[in-house]
């Protein structure tokens, strides 16, 4: 292996390549020849005595539904999808529900027969759901009674706890489908990006992309294990995992992978809203939960989060967005037993690229972590090209068996979009995330802004991420949202929409007197405005393109 040896074991530096590498022990990877599907290789990593505790929980009804049944059921609509629907290898199925416990079921089905998963938004619209279709071309969906008459009418739908579901899911007397040679190369899901700057795109992941991701989580959770057994230290409870996050979103459907896969718990929430995700930590004992920052903020400040007893909670999992060092330091002061571990990953990434690993690294603040097993990346200078070293910022490129493949076809990369994937794939495998980043000497990753996203204020540039940490450290602030304005003289003028606290009187030049005491003077916000609410995504990833158009229109309803 060229390079190796020139490979800084401190920053994971290779001057040679100007190339990061991860400082990760390496994950057994399954043997690339082996056809298998993510489905088959979760289940074959349970225990052969399934555990007595649920694997799936309904957060509001308290249903729940044991190992031994979700497994018969996933078995049984394999059954019905195969021999009643007649689905095949490669065929594409849209799923289109809130997370409800008919989802990971459907899920699982699908994987396990070689079809594409397809997980949308149940909240899109009519018109959303016709390009979505249009480029994955699914045969079937599956969906909520609430969202069918949303779906193009020429696909068939299968409407979730009709009858006509309920005969598929209780197929178990067809003979079951039989072994198929899926590879791992095939497309496992086509999931949808969150089309924060622009219309959605389809990103196809393999059963590979997600098996690796898979292999990193077993191995880490078997090194902490042995740590903690030559520690003498107890270890620490079954995962009960609370999924504020959808379904459909990568995050949200890797941890569901992962929780089947590692035979944890997943509590399901339909929609979250604080005090709801609050009793279910109590009532159900969650110890894992995955959120983007603003859970973190809303959670500091809750009063009802003193009161309730989240005392089984052991970590909260933060991605979706950069994580302020004030931010997760008051958290912190609030919540001192409770870990914090911060990751980054894409749609195009199943999910994971880096995270900090055990209590040590979660106290590197403000960073997302170290590379994952695997991994590869490189900072580079947009604007010449160059591969920069430690501590430089630039644009993040990644490469590794996570990220999507860049060979052409109907189900890789983006799907139907090859001016997307040239842009954004180039033929060495390295992706290019459009994130502003750096790692500093110690191998940590840390998110600057997206590239697209940065403020050019009369040639400076101004990252939003770093206004909205500082806005989110008021105590009368409840949330808060950083765009570009338009301005003939600066070219473009930062400006903050603000939720205040109830109850705050807090003024516009009060906020902008607040920043302006953080920062040097190119970045003070220019403008404010005060809303009820910050759009987001269902990830949690501030929609700028609505805020930007909210502003012109205040703007122009002025002039």
């Amino acid at each position: 292996m060229a390079g190796v040896h020139h490979i800084d074991p401190r920053s994971g530096f290779c001057a040679a390549t100007r190339t990061f590498h991860s400082l990760r022990e390496a994950a057994d990877l399954l043997p690339e020849s082996l056809p298998t599907t993510v489905a088959a290789y979760a289940f074959s990593n349970l225990p052969s005595s399934l555990p007595d505790r649920p694997a799936l929980v309904d957060a509001a009804t308290g249903i729940s539904v044991s190992y031994p049944s979700f497994l018969a059921a996933v078995r049984s609509l394999a059954c019905g999808l195969w021999s009643t629907l007649g689905l095949r290898p490669g065929d594409v199925a849209l799923v289109v529900a809130p997370s409800r416990i008919e989802v990971p079921v459907i899920d699982f089905a699908l994987m396990s027969i070689g079809a594409v998963v397809s997980p949308a938004n149940p909240a899109s619209t009519a018109e959303e759901y016709a390009h979505q279709a249009a480029l994955s071309r699914p045969v079937v969906a599956f969906a909520a009674p609430e969202v069918a008459a949303r779906l193009p009418p020429h696909l068939r739908c299968v409407v979730i706890g009709s009858e006509e579901y309920n005969r598929l899911a209780s197929d178990g007397r067809a003979p079951p489908p039989p072994p198929v040679a899926v590879k791992q190369s095939d497309t496992a899901a086509v999931l949808y990006s969150s089309g924060t700057t622009g219309r959605v795109k389809a990103v196809a992941l393999t059963h590979r992309n997600f098996i690796a991701l898979l292999c990193a989580h077993k191995d880490n959770r078997e090194k902490a294990a042995r740590e903690a057994a030559e520690a003498g230290v107890e270890p620490p409870p079954p995962t009960v995992t609370l999924f504020p996050l959808p379904l459909f979103h990568v995050f949200g459907f890797m941890m569901l992978l992962r929780s089947v896969a590692m035979a944890e718990t997943a509590v399901l929430m339909e929609r979250f809203e604080l005090s709801a995700a609050l009793r279910a930590i109590e009532r159900y004992r969650v110890t894992l939960l995955p959120g983007a920052p603003p859970l973190l903020v809303a959670m500091t400040k809750s009063e009802e989060a003193r009161r309730r007893d989240l005392s089984s909670l052991l970590v909260i999992g933060i991605g979706g967005a950069p994580l302020g060092r004030e931010v997760a330091e008051k958290f912190a002061a609030v919540f001192p037993n409770v870990e914090l571990v911060q990751g980054y990953g894409l749609t195009e990434s199943s999910g994971g690229v880096a995270a900090t690993v055990g209590p040590e690294e979660s106290k590197a603040f403000g960073s997302v972590g170290k590379l994952g097993s695997h991994m590869e990346a490189k900072i580079v200078d947009p604007t010449t090209g160059e591969a920069l070293g430690p501590g430089q910022r630039g644009e993040l490129w990644v490469r590794g068996p996570v990220i999507m493949k860049g060979k052409k076809s109907l189900f890789t990369c983006y799907v139907a979009d090859d001016k997307a994937t040239a842009e954004t794939l180039d033929s060495e495998g390295w992706m290019k995330t459009g994130d502003l980043c750096y790692f500093n000497e110690d191998g940590f990753l840390y998110i600057v802004d997206r590239l697209k996203e940065l403020i050019k204020y009369k040639g400076y540039q101004v990252p939003p991420a770093e206004l909205e940490h500082i806005l989110h450290s008021h105590p009368e602030i409840v949330d808060a949202a950083v765009i570009p304005y338009p301005d003939e003289d600066a070219g473009q003028l930062p400006m903050a929409f603000i939720v205040r606290k109830p109850g705050s009187n807090i003024t516009k030049q009060q906020v902008m007197d607040y920043v302006a005491k953080h920062v040097a003077p190119y970045k003070k916000v220019r403008r404010v405005a005060f809303v009820s609410a910050i759009p987001k995504s269902p990830a949690g990833k501030i929609l700028r393109r609505e805020l930007v158009q909210q502003a012109l229109t205040m703007g122009a309803s002025k002039l």
